[in-house]
């Protein structure tokens, strides 16, 4: 059995959540309870990333301390990254036993507050703990208080061991009913990254001016004219690369803009087979537009489809997602 523990607190020495937490820690040793601890603080620019690590859990603690109002800003990033990133069937099977230490006020509230959160996510709810420290040196003084936090421990181990079942409760039927989450086929890293750019309106104007720079650039120096290339090469190219099994079923369109003659490779995946054609009244799932120079680096390792969209050296239509399959299906890795 696995338990991982979230602490949100700051990690300064006093904390009485730290000290709650080690007994908790020493229990699930003495039980043969495989224990991992997320320090929040510490993992504060990929806190989006650490609802992944709820996939080989049994069960979670996740320990706060409130400090002067609610449980703090670095718990409720995880909670929000579990409820855009986890994955919500998993965590259905997963108990979370919450444990809130106060300094000043509100941690039954803080309590509630996180057993709330998490019956919203789906999750089972587990008893947990909760209390209020004005100063650690009163639980190194009262023996009562560590006998009370070991007994909680034992309890949480067994609600998680024998997957105690607990009665339905309204947060999770307004969440089935309501709460529902769109899918989101980035990852957190690029949905931020994402976020972050279009956002900033300096950055969008900038990458426009010089789009528009590069545009009257090479039609200078073109003279207007497009240039001509010998577009069937790529169908062979991309039949012989494919990789069947994906289970991806799909059409791809690709448009070559810089190319005289009208042609329109329509690439059909339909999971163990490919076949590529030239039409252009076929419609696609995906269209993009692309110059040849664009399709050869992709073609040879020195980018990505993905990375060619993203850095605008490419037009797309369509799902998102099964653009970023084409990497997979064909085999496209950066060098």
């Amino acid at each position: 059995m696995k338990i991982n523990i979230y602490y949100g607190g700051r990690g300064i020495i006093d904390d009485p959540t730290l000290y709650v937490l080690s007994k908790i820690t020493n229990v699930f040793n003495e039980l043969n309870v495989k224990v991992e601890r997320f320090n929040l603080y510490e993992q504060k620019s990929n806190i989006t990333s650490l609802a992944n690590t709820l996939k080989d859990a049994d069960g979670i603690i996740l320990a706060s301390t409130v400090e002067w109002f609610g449980i703090g800003g670095y718990m409720m990033q995880f909670l929000d990254a579990c409820w855009l990133y986890g994955d919500k069937e998993k965590i259905k099977k997963i108990y979370m036993s919450p444990v809130v230490m106060s300094t000043t006020y509100g941690e039954r509230e803080g309590m509630m507050h996180l057993a709330s959160a998490w019956e919203m996510l789906g999750g089972q709810p587990c008893d947990g703990m909760c209390g209020y420290i004005a100063d650690t040196t009163v639980f190194e003084n009262n023996t009562e208080y560590a006998k009370l936090i070991e007994k909680k421990a034992e309890n949480i181990y067994r609600t998680i061991n024998q997957k105690m079942p607990s009665l339905p409760c309204s947060n999770q039927a307004v969440s089935n009913m309501v709460s529902i989450t769109q899918g989101m086929d980035l990852t957190p890293q690029e949905s931020e990254q994402l976020s972050e750019y279009v956002s900033d309106a300096k950055y969008v104007q900038k990458q426009k001016e010089d789009l528009k720079e590069l545009t009257d650039l090479f039609k200078n120096k073109m003279g207007h004219e497009q240039k001509t290339a010998d577009v069937d090469q790529y169908k062979d190219k991309f039949e012989k690369r494919f990789r069947s099994g994906s289970g991806v079923i799909a059409k791809y369109k690709l448009n070559f803009t810089d190319v005289e003659q009208h042609k329109e490779l329509v690439i059909d995946v339909n999971n163990r087979e490919c076949k590529c054609i030239f039409d252009s009244n076929l419609e696609a799932d995906v269209t993009i537009s692309i110059t040849t120079d664009t399709l050869n680096d992709i073609l040879a390792g020195r980018m990505t489809f993905q990375r060619a969209f993203m850095a605008g050296n490419m037009k797309m239509k369509g799902d998102f997602k099964l653009l970023r399959n084409m990497d997979q299906i064909f085999g496209i890795m950066e060098q």
